[in-house]
């Protein structure tokens, strides 16, 4: 083989592994490795919900002003619902699927608990999407509520 097709198998075999390697970082596996950072999502969590308050007070700020900045204003948005987005793949993707696990019925110690997460989760998704819709920071608040007793039944505290 010449040196060309050794360069040239060379730089795709790298493109390759980039490109597993990137796709691996985004999300975490739903292999059971038992590689798992609850408190870290929780407080990316705390982080995202901290992140849309602070959108939705730029947003009304520059949304009063009586030369609008429009573009701004559209970035905030956008800010705003991507953050809100996070937020609803963590509960979903990460603790629905992967870490609340399903309880015995049969147990019904466990099994309150279970529904109680279940519970908790839907609300956090979808007082998400209730801050994607609006400027209320009564969402956010209310998020941080809910975060506040999942932690505390998830971990046990």
């Amino acid at each position: 083989m010449s040196r060309v097709a050794n360069k040239l198998n060379a730089v795709l075999a790298l493109l390759m592994l980039t490109a597993v390697c990137t796709n691996l970082s985004f999300a975490h596996c739903e292999i059971p490795c038992g590689v798992y950072g609850d408190e870290m999502r929780l407080e990316m969590i705390r982080e995202h919900i901290t992140t849309i308050e602070r959108s939705m007070q730029m947003i009304r700020e520059l949304s009063a002003e009586a030369d609008r900045n429009y573009n701004q204003i559209v970035r905030w948005v956008t800010n705003k619902e991507e953050h809100a987005n996070h937020i609803q793949e963590i509960a979903s993707q990460y603790f629905l699927t992967q870490r609340v696990k399903v309880a015995d019925n049969k147990d019904k110690e466990a099994y309150r608990k279970y529904e109680k997460k279940v519970v908790l989760l839907h609300q956090i998704l979808v007082y998400a999407m209730k801050a994607k819709q609006s400027v209320n920071l009564a969402n956010t608040e209310r998020l941080r509520t809910l975060l506040a007793e999942f932690e505390e039944i998830h971990l046990n505290r």
